[in-house]
Protein backbone atom coordinates (compact mmCIF):
# COMPACT_ATOMS: atom_id res chain seq x y z
CA UNK A 1 0.00 0.00 0.00
CA UNK A 2 2.71 2.38 0.66
CA UNK A 3 4.58 1.86 -2.23
CA UNK A 4 1.51 2.52 -4.35
CA UNK A 5 0.69 5.73 -2.81
CA UNK A 6 4.75 6.28 -3.44
CA UNK A 7 3.94 5.76 -6.93
CA UNK A 8 0.66 7.91 -7.23
CA UNK A 9 2.88 10.70 -5.50
CA UNK A 10 5.49 10.38 -8.09
CA UNK A 11 3.22 10.12 -10.61
CA UNK A 12 1.38 13.42 -10.13
CA UNK A 13 4.95 15.26 -9.90
CA UNK A 14 6.19 13.84 -13.31
CA UNK A 15 2.92 13.83 -14.88
CA UNK A 16 2.60 18.02 -14.02
CA UNK A 17 6.37 18.71 -14.73
CA UNK A 18 6.17 16.56 -17.41
CA UNK A 19 3.25 18.72 -18.56
CA UNK A 20 4.96 21.94 -17.89
CA UNK A 21 8.16 21.33 -19.92
CA UNK A 22 5.85 20.22 -22.51
CA UNK A 23 4.06 23.69 -23.03
CA UNK A 24 7.52 25.36 -22.09
CA UNK A 25 8.94 23.79 -25.55
CA UNK A 26 5.46 23.48 -27.63
CA UNK A 27 5.13 27.51 -26.81
CA UNK A 28 8.58 28.62 -27.67
CA UNK A 29 8.46 26.60 -31.06
CA UNK A 30 4.92 28.53 -31.73
CA UNK A 31 6.85 31.60 -31.30
CA UNK A 32 9.92 30.83 -33.09
CA UNK A 33 6.99 30.29 -36.36
CA UNK A 34 5.51 33.87 -35.03
CA UNK A 35 2.47 32.07 -34.22
CA UNK A 36 0.18 34.97 -32.49
CA UNK A 37 0.09 34.80 -28.65
CA UNK A 38 -3.57 34.72 -28.27
CA UNK A 39 -3.82 31.43 -30.81
CA UNK A 40 -0.44 29.94 -28.55
CA UNK A 41 -2.72 30.88 -25.42
CA UNK A 42 -6.26 28.50 -26.85
CA UNK A 43 -4.58 25.88 -28.67
CA UNK A 44 -1.44 25.10 -27.19
CA UNK A 45 -1.23 26.31 -23.06
CA UNK A 46 -4.76 25.47 -22.82
CA UNK A 47 -3.71 21.62 -24.13
CA UNK A 48 -0.57 21.52 -21.85
CA UNK A 49 -2.93 22.23 -19.14
CA UNK A 50 -5.30 18.94 -19.95
CA UNK A 51 -2.11 16.77 -20.89
CA UNK A 52 -1.81 14.98 -17.60
CA UNK A 53 -5.87 14.36 -17.98
CA UNK A 54 -5.31 12.99 -21.56
CA UNK A 55 -2.46 10.48 -20.95
CA UNK A 56 -3.83 9.09 -17.09
CA UNK A 57 -7.46 8.90 -19.55
CA UNK A 58 -5.82 6.97 -22.26
CA UNK A 59 -3.48 4.99 -20.17
CA UNK A 60 -6.50 4.12 -18.48
CA UNK A 61 -8.53 3.02 -21.27
CA UNK A 62 -5.55 1.02 -22.79
CA UNK A 63 -4.83 -0.59 -19.87
CA UNK A 64 -8.71 -1.65 -19.43
CA UNK A 65 -9.88 0.47 -16.66
CA UNK A 66 -12.26 2.95 -18.59
CA UNK A 67 -14.11 3.80 -15.24
CA UNK A 68 -10.95 5.63 -14.51
CA UNK A 69 -10.54 7.48 -17.37
CA UNK A 70 -13.89 8.48 -17.45
CA UNK A 71 -14.33 9.18 -13.83
CA UNK A 72 -10.92 11.15 -13.97
CA UNK A 73 -12.44 13.59 -16.87
CA UNK A 74 -15.79 13.87 -14.81
CA UNK A 75 -14.35 14.43 -11.68
CA UNK A 76 -11.91 16.88 -12.69
CA UNK A 77 -14.60 19.32 -14.34
CA UNK A 78 -16.28 19.28 -10.95
CA UNK A 79 -13.21 20.00 -9.47
CA UNK A 80 -12.50 22.71 -11.45
CA UNK A 81 -16.34 24.22 -11.29
CA UNK A 82 -16.69 23.96 -7.76
CA UNK A 83 -13.50 24.32 -6.48
CA UNK A 84 -11.19 25.79 -8.56
CA UNK A 85 -13.83 28.93 -9.25
CA UNK A 86 -14.93 28.37 -5.74
CA UNK A 87 -11.40 28.59 -3.75
CA UNK A 88 -10.60 31.36 -6.77
CA UNK A 89 -13.80 33.37 -5.95
CA UNK A 90 -13.07 33.27 -1.94
CA UNK A 91 -9.77 34.65 -2.26
CA UNK A 92 -10.91 37.68 -4.82
CA UNK A 93 -14.50 38.12 -6.24
CA UNK A 94 -13.97 36.98 -9.81
CA UNK A 95 -15.15 39.66 -12.85
CA UNK A 96 -16.64 37.86 -15.76
CA UNK A 97 -16.34 38.86 -18.99
CA UNK A 98 -19.79 39.09 -20.83
CA UNK A 99 -18.66 37.05 -23.95
CA UNK A 100 -17.48 34.18 -21.22
CA UNK A 101 -21.21 34.03 -19.88
CA UNK A 102 -22.96 34.57 -23.54
CA UNK A 103 -20.60 31.56 -25.65
CA UNK A 104 -17.95 30.08 -23.04
CA UNK A 105 -20.03 28.66 -20.05
CA UNK A 106 -22.81 27.65 -21.92
CA UNK A 107 -20.54 25.72 -24.50
CA UNK A 108 -18.94 24.02 -22.08
CA UNK A 109 -23.01 23.24 -20.66
CA UNK A 110 -23.67 21.74 -23.73
CA UNK A 111 -20.08 19.39 -23.55
CA UNK A 112 -21.53 17.71 -20.09
CA UNK A 113 -24.82 17.53 -21.70
CA UNK A 114 -23.76 15.80 -24.32
CA UNK A 115 -21.56 13.67 -22.32
CA UNK A 116 -24.30 12.71 -20.11
CA UNK A 117 -26.48 11.73 -22.81
CA UNK A 118 -23.88 9.71 -24.45
CA UNK A 119 -23.10 7.91 -21.08
CA UNK A 120 -26.74 7.10 -20.71
CA UNK A 121 -26.11 3.31 -23.22
CA UNK A 122 -23.11 2.56 -20.62
CA UNK A 123 -20.09 3.24 -23.53
CA UNK A 124 -18.92 5.53 -25.43
CA UNK A 125 -17.99 4.09 -28.55
CA UNK A 126 -15.97 5.72 -32.04
CA UNK A 127 -19.62 7.33 -33.38
CA UNK A 128 -19.61 9.39 -29.50
CA UNK A 129 -15.62 10.04 -29.85
CA UNK A 130 -15.96 11.42 -33.19
CA UNK A 131 -19.70 13.65 -32.70
CA UNK A 132 -17.01 15.05 -30.00
CA UNK A 133 -14.29 15.77 -31.74
CA UNK A 134 -16.87 17.81 -34.11
CA UNK A 135 -17.83 19.64 -31.64
CA UNK A 136 -14.56 20.69 -30.35
CA UNK A 137 -13.45 21.99 -34.34
CA UNK A 138 -16.39 23.99 -34.20
CA UNK A 139 -15.63 25.36 -30.46
CA UNK A 140 -11.97 26.35 -31.79
CA UNK A 141 -12.89 27.66 -35.14
CA UNK A 142 -15.54 30.13 -33.11
CA UNK A 143 -12.88 31.22 -30.59
CA UNK A 144 -10.27 31.31 -32.72
CA UNK A 145 -12.44 33.71 -34.94
CA UNK A 146 -13.47 35.68 -31.94
CA UNK A 147 -10.21 36.04 -30.48
CA UNK A 148 -8.71 37.15 -33.86
CA UNK A 149 -11.07 39.78 -34.82
CA UNK A 150 -11.01 41.10 -31.12
CA UNK A 151 -6.93 40.92 -31.00
CA UNK A 152 -6.53 41.70 -34.97
CA UNK A 153 -2.82 40.17 -36.03
CA UNK A 154 -1.01 41.27 -32.77
CA UNK A 155 1.96 39.18 -32.14
CA UNK A 156 4.21 39.39 -28.59
CA UNK A 157 7.84 39.00 -29.34
CA UNK A 158 9.52 36.75 -26.86
CA UNK A 159 12.28 39.21 -26.00
CA UNK A 160 14.29 36.19 -24.69
CA UNK A 161 13.34 33.18 -27.14
CA UNK A 162 14.05 29.75 -26.44
CA UNK A 163 17.07 28.26 -28.26
CA UNK A 164 15.26 25.74 -31.05
CA UNK A 165 17.11 22.80 -29.98
CA UNK A 166 16.52 23.54 -26.21
CA UNK A 167 12.75 24.16 -26.87
CA UNK A 168 12.39 20.38 -28.88
CA UNK A 169 14.56 19.04 -26.13
CA UNK A 170 11.83 20.02 -23.84
CA UNK A 171 8.84 19.03 -26.06
CA UNK A 172 10.52 15.50 -25.94
CA UNK A 173 11.48 15.51 -22.28
CA UNK A 174 7.80 16.06 -21.31
CA UNK A 175 6.13 13.85 -23.73
CA UNK A 176 8.44 11.11 -21.31
CA UNK A 177 7.63 12.71 -18.42
CA UNK A 178 4.09 12.30 -19.13
CA UNK A 179 4.12 9.01 -20.86
CA UNK A 180 6.29 7.31 -17.74
CA UNK A 181 4.25 9.16 -15.03
CA UNK A 182 1.15 8.06 -16.50
CA UNK A 183 1.97 4.79 -16.32
CA UNK A 184 3.38 4.88 -12.81
CA UNK A 185 0.21 6.82 -11.60
CA UNK A 186 -2.31 4.81 -13.03
CA UNK A 187 -0.94 1.58 -11.76
CA UNK A 188 -0.96 2.66 -8.19
CA UNK A 189 -4.27 4.30 -8.71
CA UNK A 190 -5.43 0.87 -9.57
CA UNK A 191 -3.71 -1.12 -7.39
CA UNK A 192 -4.31 1.48 -3.80
CA UNK A 193 -8.47 0.46 -5.82
CA UNK A 194 -8.54 -2.80 -5.29
CA UNK A 195 -6.50 -2.98 -2.07
CA UNK A 196 -9.07 -1.21 -0.88
CA UNK A 197 -11.86 -2.33 -1.92
CA UNK A 198 -12.58 0.81 -4.35
CA UNK A 199 -14.05 0.72 -7.55
CA UNK A 200 -12.13 2.60 -10.40
CA UNK A 201 -14.69 5.22 -10.80
CA UNK A 202 -14.31 6.35 -7.39
CA UNK A 203 -10.43 6.58 -7.42
CA UNK A 204 -11.26 8.66 -10.96
CA UNK A 205 -12.96 10.70 -9.58
CA UNK A 206 -11.53 11.52 -6.42
CA UNK A 207 -7.60 11.05 -6.51
CA UNK A 208 -6.63 10.93 -9.95
CA UNK A 209 -8.89 14.14 -10.86
CA UNK A 210 -7.51 15.93 -7.90
CA UNK A 211 -4.01 14.94 -8.75
CA UNK A 212 -4.43 15.61 -12.59
CA UNK A 213 -6.34 19.33 -11.95
CA UNK A 214 -3.72 20.66 -9.83
CA UNK A 215 -2.48 22.54 -12.72
CA UNK A 216 -5.84 24.48 -13.07
CA UNK A 217 -5.95 25.03 -9.21
CA UNK A 218 -2.47 26.41 -9.03
CA UNK A 219 -3.15 28.68 -12.36
CA UNK A 220 -6.47 29.80 -11.33
CA UNK A 221 -5.90 30.83 -7.75
CA UNK A 222 -2.43 32.69 -8.69
CA UNK A 223 -4.53 34.47 -11.29
CA UNK A 224 -7.14 35.50 -8.73
CA UNK A 225 -4.77 36.55 -6.08
CA UNK A 226 -3.06 38.93 -8.86
CA UNK A 227 -6.59 40.14 -10.35
CA UNK A 228 -6.16 38.82 -13.52
CA UNK A 229 -9.81 37.13 -12.77
CA UNK A 230 -10.45 36.89 -16.86
CA UNK A 231 -7.35 34.00 -16.79
CA UNK A 232 -8.90 32.31 -13.81
CA UNK A 233 -12.05 31.54 -15.25
CA UNK A 234 -10.77 30.77 -18.76
CA UNK A 235 -8.66 28.49 -18.04
CA UNK A 236 -11.38 26.24 -15.89
CA UNK A 237 -14.00 26.76 -18.70
CA UNK A 238 -11.26 26.11 -21.42
CA UNK A 239 -10.14 22.79 -19.40
CA UNK A 240 -13.64 21.61 -19.20
CA UNK A 241 -14.55 21.65 -22.63
CA UNK A 242 -11.01 20.34 -23.78
CA UNK A 243 -11.53 17.47 -21.07
CA UNK A 244 -14.97 16.29 -22.18
CA UNK A 245 -14.11 16.76 -25.87
CA UNK A 246 -11.02 16.30 -27.04
CA UNK A 247 -9.69 14.19 -24.42
CA UNK A 248 -12.45 12.06 -24.06
CA UNK A 249 -12.89 12.01 -27.97
CA UNK A 250 -9.07 10.86 -28.89
CA UNK A 251 -9.68 8.30 -26.21
CA UNK A 252 -12.39 6.78 -27.50
CA UNK A 253 -11.51 6.91 -31.19
CA UNK A 254 -8.44 4.82 -29.95
CA UNK A 255 -10.10 2.71 -27.41
CA UNK A 256 -13.73 2.75 -27.40
CA UNK A 257 -15.22 2.39 -23.42
CA UNK A 258 -17.96 0.52 -21.56
CA UNK A 259 -18.71 2.47 -18.38
CA UNK A 260 -19.93 0.70 -15.42
CA UNK A 261 -19.16 3.00 -12.14
CA UNK A 262 -19.48 5.79 -13.75
CA UNK A 263 -23.42 6.97 -12.44
CA UNK A 264 -25.67 9.63 -13.35
CA UNK A 265 -25.40 11.17 -10.49
CA UNK A 266 -22.00 11.65 -10.90
CA UNK A 267 -22.51 12.98 -14.74
CA UNK A 268 -25.80 15.64 -13.36
CA UNK A 269 -23.48 16.96 -10.67
CA UNK A 270 -20.88 17.59 -13.24
CA UNK A 271 -23.70 19.35 -15.32
CA UNK A 272 -25.37 21.32 -12.33
CA UNK A 273 -22.02 22.56 -11.41
CA UNK A 274 -21.90 24.31 -14.87
CA UNK A 275 -25.73 25.52 -14.30
CA UNK A 276 -24.13 26.83 -11.15
CA UNK A 277 -21.51 28.71 -12.58
CA UNK A 278 -23.56 30.21 -15.31
CA UNK A 279 -26.05 31.21 -13.03
CA UNK A 280 -23.34 32.83 -10.50
CA UNK A 281 -22.02 34.81 -14.00
CA UNK A 282 -25.03 36.88 -14.26
CA UNK A 283 -25.15 38.84 -10.90
CA UNK A 284 -23.45 41.41 -12.26
CA UNK A 285 -21.50 39.49 -13.97
CA UNK A 286 -19.32 38.80 -10.74
CA UNK A 287 -18.81 35.66 -8.95
CA UNK A 288 -18.50 36.88 -5.45
CA UNK A 289 -17.12 35.42 -2.48
CA UNK A 290 -20.24 34.37 -0.85
CA UNK A 291 -21.16 32.55 -4.13
CA UNK A 292 -17.66 30.77 -4.06
CA UNK A 293 -18.39 29.55 -0.55
CA UNK A 294 -21.26 27.97 -1.91
CA UNK A 295 -19.65 26.37 -5.03
CA UNK A 296 -16.38 24.82 -2.91
CA UNK A 297 -19.71 23.71 -0.12
CA UNK A 298 -21.16 21.83 -3.06
CA UNK A 299 -18.13 20.17 -3.89
CA UNK A 300 -17.35 19.23 -0.06
CA UNK A 301 -20.93 17.85 0.05
CA UNK A 302 -20.12 15.88 -2.97
CA UNK A 303 -16.97 14.31 -1.96
CA UNK A 304 -18.86 13.83 1.08
CA UNK A 305 -21.48 11.80 -0.77
CA UNK A 306 -18.64 9.81 -2.35
CA UNK A 307 -17.06 9.28 0.81
CA UNK A 308 -20.43 7.62 2.21
CA UNK A 309 -20.66 5.32 -0.46
CA UNK A 310 -17.33 3.50 -0.49
CA UNK A 311 -17.94 3.20 3.46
Amino acid sequence: MILNIVFILAGIVLVLWGADRLTDGAVALAERMNIPQIVIGLTIVAMGTSMPEFCVSLVSALKGTPDLAVGNIVGSNIFNSLLIVGVAAMVTPMTILHSTVKMDIPFALVAAVVLLMMCMDGNISRIDAGILLALLAIFMYVTLKEAKGENGATKEANRHPMNVWKAIGFLLLGLVCLIVGSNIFVDGATNVAHTLGVSDAVIGLTIVAGGTSLPELATSVVSARKGQSGIAIGNVLGSNVFNILAILGLTGIISPMIIQGITTTDLSVMVVAMIMLWLFSFTKYTIARWEGAILTATFVGYLSYLLYQVV
